[in-house]
């Protein structure tokens, strides 16, 4: 683990660390889902993100999304704050679609 600011990584660098065993956490609202997920992304709306820390393993890096950035940004910062190596992609998911890679 590590105590250092979330830094924003870029859809390509995510889809790299997703390959790798990075944790990726979307945390936007159940109705924005229908817009497209990261395949193997879980998802834990922010509201919910600190008591479902749980369900996340503080040994894996973790890098949040949301739709455009903003949230997961907030997300990145409780998460570093529990101890989790976390960051945030750059853009969210509309940078994610934007760079054509691939939605579930």
């Amino acid at each position: 683990m590590r105590e250092a600011t979330p830094m924003d990584v870029t859809p390509q660098q995510t889809a790299q660390a997703l390959g790798a065993g990075t944790q990726i956490v979307d945390v936007r609202e159940a109705d924005e889902l229908g817009d497209g997920v990261i395949p193997g992304a879980r998802h834990i709306p922010l509201g919910e993100l600190r008591s479902r820390l749980g369900e996340l393993d503080p040994a894996v890096p973790v890098i949040a999304v949301c739709r455009s950035g903003r949230r997961s940004g907030a997300a990145a910062d409780q998460l570093a704050a529990a101890g989790f190596s976390a960051d945030t992609m750059a853009g969210g998911m509309l940078a994610w679609q934007a760079a054509g890679l691939p939605t579930a």
